[in-house]
């Protein structure tokens, strides 16, 4: 570092000019950038005026650093008071880098140096000024970029917050999508699940109780069924009106201080009966008008997808009830029917006789079971019993029909075998695709042997006067009505007084869980445990008490048909020839010894 010291006096004006007019020359001849020596002069100006402005004599001192490698020179600027000020007044330093060797300090410039440096000094300004409104022009250009930058940046927002409204809107509308498809699942749901409830049962008073239970609490606050033919609900008194106008219109109408909007629905005022609570009234139509449902909201208003499976399912309750109340007349009709052929037993000598018919307690509850005794010309008697296929009007009409020509066959003396097969006969020719099974057994007074014939039916149960029972395991045929040729048995069996023959439907005997072998053992474990007194004493209520046993008071799917028959002895003549050909009982089952 080489210094090249060199001073002047500053005490006026003109000292102070001459001393900036050198040092910016010697600035500008070391190259210093435009702004930088201007800025340094600029300083160094504002420092002599300070120094004039104090007044005294100042010294200006200048020092000159020179460059070195990868280094800028310096040129360093002092300026100190002379005299008594020194003390009280620091100097001033000011600093300016050099990017090339500062010239050596010459003699102070003389005036015309001085103009030219006053001139120089606007012509840097000038430049200055020229540097500022280019760095203007640039900052206004980048403001106007910025202005653009920002204005899209505005819009971008505006765009993402568009987008941003538009996906909001999208998912609540998707949410509303989903909460509607939701709640018209659950409706329809609800709809198929109710009217399974409503459909299964035959029964109205099943199908009335139901309803509420259904629809309360959830889409009524209270439910009210008028049937037109139920003489147990009052008339149009003390029903609301939008009930009768309901009754009358055959129209779904809405009661409430509000409009109800519901599809399909007329709106009426406010009920007097109901002010507060919208009313919904709906007309059960089938066939024709059963009734009306008059339903009270459960809250301020119905919910229109709501009232629509509402009205949806009320006709399908009306079906359910006119399919009840044609079911009722249906039962009613075939009941009495079957009522009607069932037999008043006769008194016949040497034998008792004890019947019971129980109809089934679930389903359609009329079956084709039927049981029958009569006499013959001869003095016979026969017992029958039978079971026609199916339930309902047509089994109790075939079933009659079946005993008709059972009696007429009867009457020529064929034998039971002989009836079956004539039967069968009938039944193969005029009722197709209709099937029966029977069982008859022929008594005759003072005989001690029975002649049966049985076509597809359960098996004959026999108690022996000792209280043996016996399963007769005989073959029983085919089943009357199967479209094939057959010709049915006669067959004898060994009966001595005091015996007693169980005929029975499989109703009595055959459960779902087990089938009919066990109840017929149960039969005739049964059976055992009568005596013989107690039998001949009332056969009637020995056949009440085997019924107890049998079915346990359960709910039955087929009917039930017991007939007794119970041998006593008869007085013979006493010119009757004596009888020894008896076919041997056979050893017990239920009771004695096992069975073979």
């Amino acid at each position: 570092m080489t210094a090249v010291p060199d001073s002047w006096k500053i005490s006026s004006a003109a000292d102070a000019a001459l001393a900036r007019t050198t040092v910016a020359r010697l600035t500008a001849d070391a190259d210093v950038p435009l702004l930088e020596r201007a800025r340094f002069l600029t300083a160094l100006t504002a420092g002599l005026r300070r120094c004039l402005d104090q007044g005294g004599t100042w010294e200006l001192a200048l020092t000159a650093d020179e460059p070195a490698v990868d280094t800028d020179g310096q040129l360093n600027v002092t300026l100190r008071p002379i005299g008594h000020s020194q003390r009280r007044t620091p100097p001033a330093e000011f600093t300016l880098a050099c990017p090339r060797p500062l010239p050596p300090p010459t003699a102070g410039p003389d005036r015309a140096e001085l103009a030219d440096g006053v001139l120089a000094a606007d012509k840097d300004t000038a430049a200055v000024l020229d540097r500022l409104d280019e760095t203007e022009e640039l900052l206004r250009l980048h403001r106007d970029e910025l202005h653009q930058t920002n204005q899209g940046v505005l819009a971008l927002h505006a765009e993402l917050d568009a987008a941003a409204l538009a996906e909001r809107e999208l998912l609540d509308a998707e949410r509303a999508a989903r909460a509607q498809a939701e709640n018209a699942r659950s409706v329809l749901t609800f709809l198929a699940d109710a009217s399974a409830a409503v459909t299964a049962s035959l029964d109205r008073e099943t199908i009335l109780r139901r309803l509420p239970e259904l629809l309360v609490p959830e889409y009524a606050d209270h439910v009210d069924v008028w049937l037109f033919d139920d003489e147990r609900t009052p008339g149009n008194g003390g029903r609301p009106a939008a009930t009768v106008t309901a009754a009358r219109t055959g129209h779904p109408q809405h009661a409430a201080a509000h409009p109800g909007d519901l599809p399909g629905v007329d709106d009426l005022p406010a009920s007097v009966l109901s002010p507060t609570r919208p009313l919904l009234c709906i007309p059960l139509t089938a066939h024709r008008m059963l009734g009306v449902l008059t339903l009270t909201a459960p809250g301020p208003r119905f919910d229109p997808d709501a009232s629509v499976m509402l009205i949806e399912l009320a006709r399908r309750t009306a079906i359910a009830l006119d399919n009840a109340r044609r079911y009722e007349q249906h039962r009613d009709t075939a009941e009495a029917l079957q009522r009607a052929q069932l037999t008043d037993l006769p008194t016949a000598e040497g034998l008792l006789l004890a019947a019971r018919y129980l109809p089934a307690t679930r389903g359609l509850n009329i079956g084709g079971d039927w049981y029958d005794a009569f006499e013959q010309p001869d003095g016979s008697l026969l017992a029958v019993i039978g079971d026609v296929t199916g339930h309902g009007l047509r089994a109790a009409v075939m079933m009659g029909q079946l005993r008709t020509a059972l009696r007429a066959y009867a009457v020529e003396g064929d034998s039971p075998g002989r009836i079956l097969t004539r039967l069968h006969h009938m039944l193969c020719h005029q009722q197709p695709e209709l099937y029966a099974t029977a069982v008859i057994a022929r008594f005759r007074p003072g005989d001690p042997e029975v002649v049966w014939a049985a076509a597809g039916h359960p098996p004959l149960v026999v108690r022996t006067p000792n209280g043996a029972v016996r399963v007769v395991e005989a073959k029983p045929g085919i089943m009357l009505g199967v479209p094939v040729p057959y010709q049915y048995e006669d067959h004898a069996l060994a009966l001595p007084p005091g015996s007693t023959v169980a005929l029975y439907t499989d109703g009595l005997v055959e459960r779902r869980a087990e089938g009919i072998d066990p109840g017929i053992d149960r039969l005739a474990h049964t059976l055992a445990g009568f005596g013989t007194a107690e039998l001949e004493q009332d056969l009637d209520a020995s056949a009440e008490s085997l019924l107890k046993p049998m079915l346990h008071g359960s709910e039955r799917d087929d009917d039930v048909c017991l007939l007794l028959c119970h041998t006593t002895p008869v007085a013979e003549p006493a010119d009757a020839p004596h009888s020894t050909s008896v076919e041997p009982a056979e050893p017990a089952a239920g009771g004695g010894t096992p069975p073979s």
